[in-house]
């Protein structure tokens, strides 16, 4: 598989506007990012046009979901796209939220069934081309002996070495990083702070997040300042850069960085984050 390189983006069609993923894609080659994550639990064919419109961009799904996915589909589908733009695709696989799966039970034990049927279809996905969405040590174990390595979303970077200490010095450590590229700093942390409530909603990454030293209080309504400094971080592009640095040095292999706050194709913070993450120099 071609390399992720150092930094990918992470965004969603819901986020840019399907229509414009390949402009989108060709953007992100352009400026020197080695990946494009595809959110918004997409299956892998959603990744052709940003495929067709690049020729070494590396595209992820981030993440495609196992109660809304059927193995034998995705190996067959992951066969064609590889087929035609080989050692392009990353199939990054979660297990999504309770909040939003009825069906939601045994996280650990539905993820190897789903691995267990992708090892088994008649075109089986290689452990190499996935990787899974993981939080806790036991997904993260897993991680390691069943797939590439690990995306981890919504982390401080404490997580970081904390996942680095679980996978191993081996495996991939994939992290997406949120932030809001603003001169302003009221205007940057209000929409940090809106971007993070979504998310602290839903358990698990609540339960992560305690993990790691926040309280209740923190993770209450949209986030106390503490919280949304470090996970959502926010200011000028080259603060942004500091804290992807700081990923990398706790030990991410590639740091995938979505500018939340925005509407269409978010060409301006792309572009400052690459000149401030010195891509294409």
């Amino acid at each position: 598989m071609h390399p992720l390189g150092r930094y990918g983006v992470w965004t969603s069609y819901r986020a840019i506007g399907e229509e414009n993923a390949g402009e989108a894609a060709r953007l992100v080659q352009e400026l020197g990012f080695g990946t494009f994550w595809l959110g918004g639990s997409q299956q892998l064919p959603a990744l052709r046009p940003l495929l067709e419109a690049t020729d070494s961009l590396v595209a992820a799904t981030g993440i495609l979901n196992v109660w809304a996915s059927d193995p034998d589909q995705v190996a067959s589908d992951y066969a064609a796209l590889t087929a035609d733009f080989p050692g392009r695709v990353l199939l990054g696989i979660g297990i999504g939220h309770p909040e939003a799966t009825s069906e939601y039970k045994t996280p650990l034990t539905a993820m190897r069934d789903f691995l267990d049927r992708l090892d088994a279809a008649a075109s089986p996905v290689p452990a190499d081309g996935r990787c899974l969405a993981a939080l806790g040590p036991k997904m993260l174990e897993l991680s390691a002996e069943r797939s590439r390595g690990a995306h981890p979303y919504f982390v401080p970077v404490d997580h970081v070495r904390f996942a680095r200490e679980r996978l191993g010095p081996e495996a991939l450590l994939a992290p997406e990083l949120t932030c809001v590229v603003a001169d302003d700093p009221e205007s940057g942390a209000a929409r940090a702070h809106e971007f993070a409530q979504r998310y602290l909603g839903l358990r698990n990454y609540t339960t992560n997040l305690l993990r790691f030293g926040f309280t209740e209080q923190d993770i209450a309504g949209d986030g106390s300042d503490r919280l949304i400094d470090a996970v959502v971080p926010h200011g000028p592009a080259d603060a942004i850069a500091e804290r992807a640095r700081e990923f990398h040095a706790a030990g991410a292999d590639h740091v995938c960085i979505q500018a939340a706050g925005t509407t269409g194709v978010p060409r301006a913070e792309w572009t400052a984050l690459a000149a401030a993450l010195g891509l294409g120099a």
